[in-house]
């Protein structure tokens, strides 16, 4: 519950920050730290699929983890929160 609490507070202040600064339709960029596989990348990918995103991916120096770059022009900070929240569905993600 607790971290549910941190998570609301993060998006609420997230979305406050993008309103103040950024004209919307804007680029976006989305980085995201994940475990290396290749099924749990291809999930991340799959949350930006019909979208104009340019998507890199590059793996740790130990090969355990992938980071995951994403640029992608979103209309709101509500779409850009939406994101963060179906990516979290991924399991072992960090958003960064």
């Amino acid at each position: 519950m607790e971290n549910e609490k941190k998570t609301t507070e993060f998006y609420a202040r997230l979305k406050e920050q993008l309103e103040g600064d950024t004209t919307w339709p804007a680029p976006y960029l989305y980085k995201f730290i994940v475990p290396s596989d290749a099924s749990k990348i291809a999930e991340i990918e799959g949350v930006f699929n019909g979208t104009d995103a340019t998507i890199e991916t590059r793996d740790s120096s130990k090969g355990t983890y992938t980071s995951v770059s994403i640029k992608v022009t979103m209309n709101s900070p509500d779409a850009v929160i939406e994101k963060y929240l179906e990516v979290s569905n991924v399991e072992g993600v960090i958003s960064l």
